[in-house]
């Protein structure tokens, strides 16, 4: 499961609270794509699925769904600029959005 920074979490925090809905959580997920072979995917959701991880970190819930689990164990959302430190990434692409 991915951890938030305490700025991350801040930055997230905001986010929600601009988006002014109850029962928002930020899901992170991993999908296939981007130029070496993985990207990352964050937006706000209000649906957990039973199979979903969830954990709060300065009052921001975060949901992963399984299979995106397992690649981002470890991993953690760093900076307000949303910066993904991942263990599991053997490489990682110039954008900063892939990985493989």
């Amino acid at each position: 499961m991915i951890t938030l920074t305490p700025d991350a979490a801040s930055k997230v925090g905001e986010l929600l609270t601009q988006e002014g809905e109850e029962g928002l959580a930020l899901r992170v997920a991993v999908r296939p794509g981007g130029c070496s072979g993985f990207s990352y995917e964050m937006y706000f959701d209000t649906e957990v699925n039973d199979n979903d991880q969830s954990a709060e970190f300065e009052g921001v819930d975060v949901i992963v769904d399984q299979s995106s689990a397992m690649l981002l164990q470890g991993a953690s959302l760093q900076n307000a600029g949303f910066s993904i430190d991942n263990p599991n990434a053997q490489r990682t692409c110039g954008c900063g959005q892939s990985f493989s």
